[in-house]
């Protein structure tokens, strides 16, 4: 079925596009009011004290929802979409990134065009200094020339880092995505316009914005937490101690993402920033691709690897209960460990060098243990 026939079968969405619009109603406030009230429409047409009766809602805030009549730029929108064949993805709607989902500030309607499937099983992130080296121009070519054809590279759209891994990915075979800090009918930076045109054969674009929208300031760190979000992990290639990198970083630790950090020089302060993520141990330490596939647990399972099942019959009582349990979870951090199976710090380390030593599990960054 076109876009266009979707648009226009689905009522709801002009009131979808317009809770977007409103004045200081952000993603938190507008999920609280769906839920209250299930459709879009229906909260344009309760009464100002329905409105209230939603947790956050203050009268002032009622009165924003009411007095809002802008339809006419709701209905242009549509009529932008249906012209430039862009799908708008509703917060529940299949083709909308469910992981994004899991976070408490996911926009609640995204603006996408392209091919990719934004649900794809392996999504990595990889973000970086608009002014980067060619060390992190060479790590971010390495890195995606090395990743598995079936993974989704997932970056910003600016210049530096960004812009290396898109061009990387297509280069590569992967698909790519560009998540924007504005709306589609538009492109910023602009000297990115040929390499974003390309992306649409192989990946797409995706915002949160409408048209119209200008890539301010502000929006970018809303970008970022998306970027962040949309991921199965993020891996940080050159960034200072603050910037929007350091921003996405965070924001990828805080929806409990998995974490990647390229080391570089001491006194550079272009590693400054990933040098901070792994010293805080939000970041693990980017070694190489086959210690990423392990982390993330997307390494091909060899015959050495699935015959390591065998001797799981050989192992001692204890040993067979750690191991059971971090089968059960996939991987899991050591005091998570310690607490659910109860045993004391010096023979939980004893039994976990035994298994170590034979092979059974690997012990990450971070003191996180996962099976081998």
């Amino acid at each position: 079925m076109e876009i266009a026939a979707k648009l226009f079968m689905h009522s709801d969405l002009l009131y979808r596009i317009a809770l977007t619009m409103i004045p200081n109603i952000g993603p938190v406030l507008q999920k609280r009011l769906l839920q209250h009230f299930e459709t879009a429409s229906s909260i344009f047409t309760v009464k100002k004290k329905e409105l209230c009766a939603v947790d956050g809602i203050s009268d002032w805030l009622a009165k924003q929802i009411k007095s809002w009549n802008d339809f006419s730029f709701v209905e242009r929108e549509l009529l932008f979409l249906e012209k430039h064949h862009i799908c708008p993805l509703f917060i529940n709607d299949k083709s909308y990134p469910q992981r994004l989902i899991n976070c408490y500030d996911a926009p609640i309607l995204l603006y996408f065009k392209g091919h990719c499937n934004l649900n794809e099983q392996k999504i990595i992130s990889i973000i970086g200094t608009r002014t980067n080296t060619l060390y992190g121009k060479q790590v971010a070519e390495l890195i995606i020339e090395q990743l598995p054809k079936d993974v989704l590279i997932v970056s910003g759209l600016a210049f530096g880092i960004d812009a290396i891994a898109h061009k990387a990915a297509i280069k590569n075979e992967l698909n790519t995505l560009g998540v924007l800090a504005h709306g589609l009918d538009d492109l910023y930076p602009a000297q990115h316009r040929s390499l974003a045109k390309e992306m649409l054969q192989h990946g797409g674009l995706i915002t949160e914005f409408n048209q119209q929208t200008k890539p301010d300031k502000h929006n970018f760190p809303k970008r970022n937490r998306i970027v962040a979000g949309i991921a199965d992990a993020t891996i940080v290639i050159e960034t200072a101690i603050k910037g929007g990198s350091m921003i996405t970083a965070d924001l990828a630790f805080q929806y409990n993402r998995e974490l990647f950090a390229v080391p570089g020089k001491i006194n550079d302060t272009k590693s400054a920033g990933c040098l901070k993520l792994i010293q805080e141990n939000k970041a693990n330490l980017y070694t190489s691709i086959e210690h990423l596939l392990l982390t993330m647990n997307w390494a091909p399972k060899t015959k050495s690897t699935i015959n390591q099942l065998s001797i799981f019959a050989s192992l001692t009582s204890d040993e067979q209960q750690v191991v059971g349990l971090i089968k059960d979870k996939g991987q899991i951090p050591l005091d998570d460990l310690k607490s659910i199976v109860g045993f004391s710090s010096s023979k939980m380390a004893s039994v976990l060098l035994s298994l170590e030593l034979q092979n059974v599990i690997h012990i990450f960054p971070g003191k996180m243990i996962a099976l081998v």
